[in-house]
């Protein structure tokens, strides 16, 4: 199938037949399986699926950026109608970055931390360009205002960790324009921004295309962005386009089981399910039949825990300063005051025994240092936390009787898994630290369980963590919180960087662990949706206050903050149709 343009309309990036293959001791694997579409100008086509779905590689391809040992084995990638896909070396170097621009996921890896911004963006007009140094620095400034950075002529100087997250993608927005390319390539630029700032990037890439008549292909897992940013859509699925169209079209009248599945898959911030329908990764996209395409009707999960129940956890009074000074010298010399950062000021709230608190606000609210206080971390500077009723900062005997009751499952599981150990030492590593295990034996059969109870077999543990999927690697970071037994678990963006399927999967176990053995979750996240899905009461953070909590549905859906109510409105929302094009 096909996703192309208005017929009347030449199209900037034409794509037939593409396909790829990398040659491997067991054989040719292929990756891409005939993908073809076209991209015209001004237009964004979104690329949405599943992890392994080829949405990546696909732009890797028209980019020329396959290493071997993979390679396009046929098919046709033309660029304004001459073709691209046969260019090597220094021909393809110069069609990326002049004809081509690119923006990744992360910005850190796109810019060199001991480079200004200026630099980067100086260097990049004056490789493809041919422009005085005075005159790159002037389109270096007009850049950074087209894409909103406040301040430009100050901020050209500086270096990339003095700019926020969300603006450092916007920095990378504008080091893909410096040499005013016809076609964009965008590979998950939103994943790991909060709510607010992801829908500032949403508005400049729009507006930037819209403004320049640049094409621009938008890779990402995210359907509300896709519904937010994409004109149209092409669902790809083990590296086949299974559905093409308006993007409207397709998120609200789907043709596929698939996509189908895809759009029940994702949880809504109006309205809480007791699961998510979702077909077994990997699976024939028949098994989506089964589903239903409309929405599930919402019930009471079962294990919600009652208003009287006596807290497990007691925030009171919880505040964290960090001193940002320079060294006492240096202060002494310069007559300069203590600079203090109040990062957490004044927290409290309780969560239920059985229950879901989730914490949200954009970045630098203060809720992952909350989490971190809370599992003990990081000590707070004032306050308390008290679980069943124990100080979690007293002395050394109470700290020690609580520490196999807490564990934490990180955002990044393939960063908190040790890449060197099998997955059998990792989830035994707390088992035998806390010496919760009398023998080998026993210590071996707490593994086997923890593994079945995240829906693994337990000869998953004799591999490593390489092996297994982003999804899988999630599972056994939860089987690991869960081998010591806990009560408790602070999950700090434990879904941020899954796809839509994977976190469906992941998002019914916990729920189904939480109902089986009576968990309770502290539940970081940026994404609202999630929060309302798994969460009985939310707390709302803004600059390290709690400004408002309560009930889940009330606060989400009739927020009384001016901030709360702003978060809201910023959600990008899969089923809502979209007011402007801008």
């Amino acid at each position: 199938m096909t996703a192309s343009p208005p017929q009347d309309i030449r199209p900037v990036l034409r794509v037939r037949d593409l396909s790829v293959e990398f040659d491997t001791h067991r054989g040719t694997v292929r990756v891409l399986d005939g993908v073809s579409f076209d991209i015209a100008p001004g237009e964004i086509l979104g690329v949405v699926g599943e992890s392994g779905a080829g949405k990546s590689m696909t732009g890797a391809a028209v980019i020329g950026l396959i290493d071997p040992p993979g390679r396009i084995a046929s098919g046709t990638v033309e660029l304004h109608g001459e073709r691209i896909d046969t260019l090597r070396g220094e021909d393809m170097r110069r069609i990326r970055g002049r004809h081509i621009g690119s923006v990744f996921q992360d910005p850190l890896t796109s810019l060199n931390p001991v480079y200004p911004i200026g630099r980067h963006l100086v260097e990049t007009i004056r490789t493809h360009l041919p422009v005085t140094e005075r005159e790159a620095r002037r389109r270096a400034l007009e850049l950074l205002a087209d894409v909103e950075i406040p301040d430009p002529a100050t901020r050209i100087d500086q270096y990339p960790h003095q700019f926020s997250g969300g603006m450092r993608q916007r920095v990378a927005i504008a080091l893909a324009l410096c040499a005013e390319p016809e076609l964009l390539i965008a590979d998950e630029p939103t994943t790991a921004l909060d709510v607010s700032v992801q829908a500032q990037v949403i508005r400049v890439f729009r507006r930037v295309c819209r403004e320049r008549g640049t094409a621009a292909m938008l890779i990402t897992h995210d359907m509300g962005v896709i519904a937010e940013a994409a004109d149209r859509v092409m669902v790809m699925y083990r590296g086949r386009v299974l559905e093409t169209g308006p993007v409207r079209e397709v998120l609200d009248r789907p043709r596929e089981p698939y996509t189908r599945s895809l759009m029940a898959a994702i949880p809504s911030v109006h309205r809480r399910l007791a699961r998510l329908p979702v077909p077994e990764i990997g699976a024939d996209p028949a098994v989506a039949d089964a589903l239903p395409p409309a929405a599930v009707a919402a019930k009471t999960p079962p294990g919600t825990p009652a208003d009287d129940a006596a807290p497990l956890i007691r925030v009171q009074g919880l505040a964290r300063e960090f001193d940002l000074s320079a060294g006492w010298l240096v202060r002494t010399l310069a007559r300069e005051p203590k600079k203090v950062l109040r990062a957490v000021d004044d927290v409290h709230f309780d969560i239920p025994r059985g229950g879901t608190f989730g914490l949200v606000g954009e970045s630098g609210s203060g809720k992952s240092t909350v989490a971190r206080m809370i599992a003990g971390l990081t000590k707070p500077t004032a306050g308390r936390v008290l679980f069943d009723g124990i100080d979690r900062w007293g002395g050394a005997a109470q700290t020690a009787a609580l520490r196999r009751r807490f564990q934490m499952i990180f955002q990044d599981p393939y960063a908190s898994l040790n890449p060197r150990w099998r997955v059998d030492r990792l989830i035994a590593e707390p088992v035998e630290v806390l010496g919760l295990a009398g023998s080998a034996d026993e210590t071996a059969a707490r593994v086997a369980e923890a593994l079945r109870r995240v829906r693994m077999s337990p000869d998953d543990g004799r591999k490593y963590p390489h092996q297994f999927s982003g999804g899988q690697r999630q599972r056994i970071a939860i089987a690991r919180a869960l081998a010591s037994q806990p009560e408790f678990i602070v999950c700090d963006e434990p879904t941020s960087s899954l796809d839509v399927s994977v976190q469906a999967q992941v998002l019914n176990l916990m729920r189904d662990l939480q109902d089986e053995f009576g968990l309770t979750y502290l539940l970081i996240s940026h994404n609202l949706a999630v929060i309302r899905h798994m969460c009985d009461h939310v707390g709302v953070m803004q600059r390290g206050r709690l400004v408002e909590q309560g009930e889940a549905g009330a606060v989400l859906d009739a927020p009384q903050h001016a901030y709360t109510r702003e978060l809201m409105a910023a959600v990008p929302d899969p089923r809502a149709v979209r007011v402007s094009s801008s």
